[in-house]
């Protein structure tokens, strides 16, 4: 009689890490000599190699080997020299392609922090309070320009120093980044308002309704009637407040679903089509091609191999 084994299934979502599993074996700072911020340096391959995310921020800076890089629902290329803040609870991987025989003894510099005591703290310290726009960009991921060489210097900075000294090198590369306007984020789309917190209160309300009813058809004019506002009204304040018009950021809050259903689920790509809200699929793959650069079956494929490798 023959014996059927039972095969596990696919992982399709990031693994979480936890703080028990930092070991100083390997390559983390033992947490009772270190503070607030944790550096870390790995090459390539390690056992941090992995699709992952965790609670704190964290800085990568590439210094060896090019690949794919996936944050969120991004996949991209790197190469030495890039730079990227990844927020809290972000998924993240580095996966490199081109590795030499008995792989690199450095890839990456990492740097570690925490939000909340840096929330708390930006309330009694106001220059403290010019890092979080920048922490709240990190959520989606930010790849900076031209900062390769100063942040390996920074890196190094914080690295060699401990206690207030090494504090205040974080602090300084902090503001160097949140000075940074040569950027890029990553991942899903983002509120760039300077409106009054009465007016965001509103708009939040709309972009509240459209995940909840994205596989529904959404019009302006319905949700600008919810408003008490007129078409024309409603149409500049959403462009002002998201940076879209309205169409496109439905079309890319549900080409951003489409995306975890398609990395992290086994689903048909044309149930997933419908699933988000698209009602036919030549206008789907349209869409998925103009925001993500690759159709949903080639962003499948090569999703999987996110799993292949980096921290």
């Amino acid at each position: 009689m023959s014996v059927r084994t039972r095969q596990l299934p696919r992982q399709l979502k990031p693994e979480l890490e936890h703080d028990f599993a930092r070991l100083p074996a390997l390559g983390y700072e033992p947490p009772e000599e270190v503070g607030l911020i944790r550096c870390l340096s790995h090459g390539y391959p390690t056992p941090l190699a992995r699709w992952h995310y965790h609670d704190e921020y964290e800085l990568h800076i590439i210094t060896a080997t090019s690949g794919k890089i996936f944050v969120g629902d991004w996949i991209g290329q790197f190469q030495p020299g890039q730079v990227v803040l990844t927020g809290p609870r972000l998924p993240h991987n580095w996966v490199t392609t081109d590795l030499p025989e008995g792989g690199v003894p450095l890839r990456d510099l990492v740097i570690q922090f925490p939000h909340e005591p840096l929330l708390r703290a930006s309330q009694d310290i106001p220059e403290l309070a010019e890092v979080l726009p920048m922490l709240e960009r990190a959520r989606h991921g930010i790849e900076f320009f031209g900062l390769s060489e100063r942040a390996q210097q920074h890196w190094q900075q914080i690295k060699r120093g401990s206690g207030l000294k090494r504090f205040g090198a974080f602090c300084s590369f902090l503001s160097e980044l949140a000075a940074c306007t040569d950027y890029r984020l990553l991942s899903s789309v983002q509120l760039q308002s300077d409106e009054d917190d009465d007016s965001l209160d509103r708009v939040e309300a709309v972009l509240n309704r459209i995940m909840e009813r994205m596989a529904e058809p959404l019009s302006a004019a319905t949700l600008a009637g919810e408003l008490s506002m007129s078409e024309s009204q409603f149409s500049r304040f959403f462009r002002k407040t998201t940076g879209n018009t309205f169409t496109d950021f439905v079309n890319r809050v549900r080409i951003n679903r489409a995306c975890q259903l398609l990395m992290e689920t086994d689903q048909q790509i044309t149930g997933i089509c419908y699933e988000v809200g698209f009602n036919n699929v030549a206008n789907f793959n349209r869409r998925f091609l103009e925001l993500k650069g690759l159709t949903p079956s080639e962003f499948r494929r090569q999703a999987m191999t996110r799993f292949r490798g980096a921290a």
